[in-house]
């Protein structure tokens, strides 16, 4: 499905209710933006939700909170009917500004931010969950078990270093970028771009992330890149865009002549073709499953407090009365073209034909 331009988002789609109160947003960099004081608005009852989260930032900037950094000044639409610029936050914004408002109505305002397709939010209380929801959604895709738990770890890999470069005040965004494509070059000889056209991927327009056609190879040096940036960052204190730029560059180098060292020996470049554009296993049956286990688990949670709790324990039961019914389990199922090619063959078979 085509990402929704902000342009595009109906007024009806910029308004959602809370207990029949209005919460204005927008859509910014490919997700929505809550406006702050509608939100304390409806937490707090104030008469001046504009005074009391002026109030409320002055107390958390002096408590050294990071939650005012992370709104973003955006233009919605006033009383007035014009638009002006006023303090938004994205789904993590606002729970964290929730933690921090007294209110009886947190908890309620939690569960409908979840129901109105905000499922980070459970994510955010449970990082547990969102590693769990990774996987799920990598084996619904028929991925391989050793290969899903070496990209769990290049994620985790991955937060460190951009948390890191956040605490040495690096900017998100585009000096991200520069950095990631600096260790990515040092480490594979190209670019990002040029790896993910050697892939095919310029060629389609979604499920193009590169990291996520990546070879256990090409996701071992990954890792091995990034670890050593983020090392050689905090070993040489690393501050602003310039020295972590170097440090960059030195941790790529590292994980590239380790590349090259074993290309020498293999005479096999690590840098691949290979795609996962049609993952072969079980595709559908997986995808279901996953589903039906999400489902339960939400059905059967009394509390976000043990959604992963019971998200494992129904995966259990569901994995156990396949084998207790002699079924197969999903990541073992042949891939959609074999299967259509064998029942080709019978069918031939039956119809007195020779199989080819």
């Amino acid at each position: 499905m085509r990402k929704k331009d902000k342009t595009e988002a109906t007024q009806a789609e910029r308004l959602v209710v809370f207990q029949e109160k209005s919460i204005r947003r927008t859509w910014y960099k490919d997700e929505w933006w809550f406006s702050v004081i509608d939100v304390v608005g409806v937490l707090t009852d104030s008469p001046d939700a504009g005074a009391y989260w002026r109030k409320l930032k002055q107390r958390l900037n002096a408590e050294g909170s990071e939650v005012v950094t992370i709104c973003h000044g955006l233009k919605l639409e006033a009383p007035d009917g014009k638009q002006r610029v006023t303090d938004c936050a994205n789904t993590e914004g606002v729970f964290r500004i929730i933690q921090s408002i007294p209110s009886p109505r947190a908890e309620p305002f939690k569960r409908w931010l979840a129901q109105v397709g905000y499922e980070r939010v459970k994510e955010i209380e449970d990082p547990e969950l969102a590693g769990l929801r990774a996987r799920e959604l990598y084996e619904a895709k028929g991925y391989s078990p050793a290969w899903i738990e070496k990209r769990l770890r290049s994620i985790a890999i991955r937060g460190e270093l951009t948390k890191e470069w956040k605490e040495r005040g690096v900017q998100e965004g585009r000096e991200y970028a520069i950095l990631t494509a600096e260790i990515a070059c040092a480490t594979f000889g190209v670019t990002p771009t040029e790896h993910g056209k050697i892939k095919g991927l310029d060629q389609v327009k979604t499920g193009n992330n590169l990291r996520d056609h990546m070879t256990d190879l090409e996701l071992i040096f990954t890792m091995l890149g990034e670890a050593s940036t983020t090392e050689i960052a905090r070993k040489q204190d690393a501050q602003g865009f310039k020295r972590n730029r170097t440090a960059a560059k030195e941790g790529g180098n590292i994980a590239g002549n380790a590349r090259k060292e074993l290309e020498a020996k293999t005479g096999t470049p690590v840098v691949s073709s290979e795609n996962f554009l049609n993952p072969s296993q079980g595709r559908f049956t997986q995808t279901a499953t996953a589903a039906f286990i999400e489902t339960q688990a939400e059905e059967l949670a009394q509390t976000n407090d043990d959604l992963s709790e019971t998200h494992s324990r129904v995966k259990k039961k569901v994995r156990q009365t396949i084998k207790e019914l002699g079924g197969t389990m999903p990541e073992d199922l042949p891939a959609p073209e074999k299967s259509a090619k064998q029942l080709e063959r019978e069918q031939k078979k039956l119809e007195g034909g020779k199989d080819e």
